[in-house]
């Protein structure tokens, strides 16, 4: 392969799912020259899920693209949760979206696609990726149509089979798959011969045109990867029934199980996972692509500025750090939801206990944002005793009274770079990062609870003041400044927005 005609780029996305659009449009936000390389040559014709839950909703809205997705899916009030006789209600919660939107996959990569494409990424369909070489100074990533790309990073977003994580030989342990189940979408013929929900061990989901039937797969094959036939997926539904219910015109039939594995390592030299590739799960919870957008979002903006030469030490580590943390407590949801859901007496005084919590006002909520990921909260330094609220967490998107008018936190996000709001009279932290200017957005504005805040690109906050300016509010400012955004460059003042004359 040493004789193929190589191209040289600074980061390769592998797959072109959510997590890979997505991280590919971030990349070039902040200008980084992106290719993703995708096997297949047209996007499925099957949809994998349909659901954004509130804290994905709530990371897109930090780039402005929350609406494309709210005006065209529908909006469901709880969040999905498997194993208690409970509702998850989404309303009171820490967001600014407390729903559920119902939304195709499909559609969901669609969108990413046309907002990847327009960015600038160069997105290339039915280009598969063969194999990588890792050094030093980069990775040489081989290609099935004939050619190599030379590049700086490559990030494998393609599935849990992940061909970038095997070739970097990132371990990926876990426990295998106990049980398995089979998905069909197909059409009845005859309308109405099975009831839409739950009828004994089938569950049936209407969808546009056709019906969506999941049931166990009592016998899977020795193969587990042997395709799933409409014969063997009627059988198992008339066995699980116990009676016939004929099914035609099969648009995706598959079997999935309950494997729940994570990658030892998010980053490895060059080589970065995310998505799926870093790792996998049950489907309890319908939280897959969500937390693949939540990676994504972590991800983009670190990578960008290590490529462009502004990143302070660890600051891709830190990419590992926050996110196999949150793997963790991922599997660790996925896996106890299915516990919850077997066949087991032994199981009741459980389930009773969490519905009673689950069923308590504050119970409700808790459940809610752990299993949302609306708890998300990254480590940050703070010498204060008692750290702002907001501190680590994704910063609310709160009103704000500029000089340039009425804006919101998160609208200040949309460029991709970190945000500085002072609200201080004297505005003394605006002044003192003005050697940053170039990596962050300056703003002066009334209508912020904390005095100043500075929040990171993926918007989670790394730092707050609680009142007036002070010695620690101010070296605790220095220390976030050069965590997140490496060392400062002295420059022309900055020129910040002023707050407004306004009382709110």
């Amino acid at each position: 392969m040493t004789d193929r005609p190589q191209e040289t780029h600074q980061v390769v996305v592998v797959g072109a799912g959510p997590a890979g659009l997505l991280l590919a449009a971030e990349l070039r936000l902040a200008g980084v020259g992106t290719v993703v390389l995708e096997r297949h040559a047209k996007r499925p014709d099957f949809c994998r899920g349909f659901n954004l839950n509130a804290r994905a909703l709530d990371l897109l809205a930090r780039r402005g693209l929350d609406r494309r997705f709210v005006d065209e899916g529908w909006q469901v009030g709880h969040a999905a949760f498997s194993g208690l006789p409970v509702t998850l209600n989404l309303a009171g919660t820490a967001t600014d979206h407390p729903f559920s939107l119902g939304i195709p996959q499909t559609r969901v990569e669609e969108v990413l696609e046309e907002h990847a494409a327009k960015s600038g990424a160069d997105i290339r369909r039915g280009h598969a990726f063969e194999g990588l070489d890792q050094d030093d100074d980069g990775v040489t990533v081989h290609v099935n149509a004939g050619y190599r790309i030379r590049a700086e990073y490559v990030v494998g977003c393609d599935g849990g089979r992940s061909g970038v994580r095997k070739s970097a030989g990132i371990a990926f342990p876990g426990t295998a798959s106990t049980r398995f189940t089979l998905l069909g979408d197909v059409e009845l013929a005859e309308e109405g011969a099975l009831p839409f929900g739950v009828t004994g061990p089938v569950f049936t989901i209407p969808r546009p045109g056709y019906v969506r039937i999941v049931t166990e797969d009592r016998e899977p094959p020795a193969d587990r990867d042997e395709p799933v036939t409409l014969d063997r997926f009627q059988a198992a539904v008339d066995d699980a029934l116990g009676r016939h219910v004929e099914l035609r015109a099969p648009r995706w039939l598959t079997r999935f199980g309950n494997a729940a594995r994570q990658a030892e390592e998010y980053v490895k030299g060059r080589v970065l996972l995310a998505g799926d590739a870093a790792h996998i799960h049950p489907p309890a919870g319908a939280i897959g692509v969500n937390v693949a957008l939540d990676d994504a979002f972590n991800l983009g903006w670190k990578l960008a500025a290590t490529v462009g030469g502004n990143a302070p030490d660890g600051l891709l580590a830190s990419y590992h750090d926050e996110r196999h943390a949150v793997g963790v407590d991922l599997l660790a949801s996925t896996r106890a939801q299915v516990v919850l859901g077997e066949p087991d007496d032994r199981l009741a005084p459980l389930i009773e206990l969490l519905t009673r919590v689950a069923n308590h006002p504050g119970g409700n909520r808790a459940f809610t944002e752990t299993l949302t990921g609306l708890d998300t909260r990254y480590p940050m330094d703070s010498c204060q005793e008692h750290p702002h609220p907001w501190l680590g967490r994704l910063a609310p998107d709160v009103p704000l009274s500029t000089d340039e008018g009425e804006v919101t936190l998160a609208s200040l996000l949309a460029s991709g770079r970190g945000v500085l709001v002072d609200s201080s009279e004297d505005r003394a932290f605006l002044a003192q990062a003005e050697s940053w200017q170039d990596r962050l957005t300056l703003v002066g504005a009334s209508g912020l609870a904390p005095s100043a805040v500075l929040v990171r690109p993926d918007g989670h906050t790394a730092w707050a003041a609680h009142g007036e300016p002070s010695k620690q509010d101010s070296a605790d400012l220095e220390r976030a400044l050069h965590r997140w955004h490496g060392a400062g460059r002295h420059t022309a003042p900055a020129s910040v927005t002023r707050q407004r004359n306004v009382e709110r």
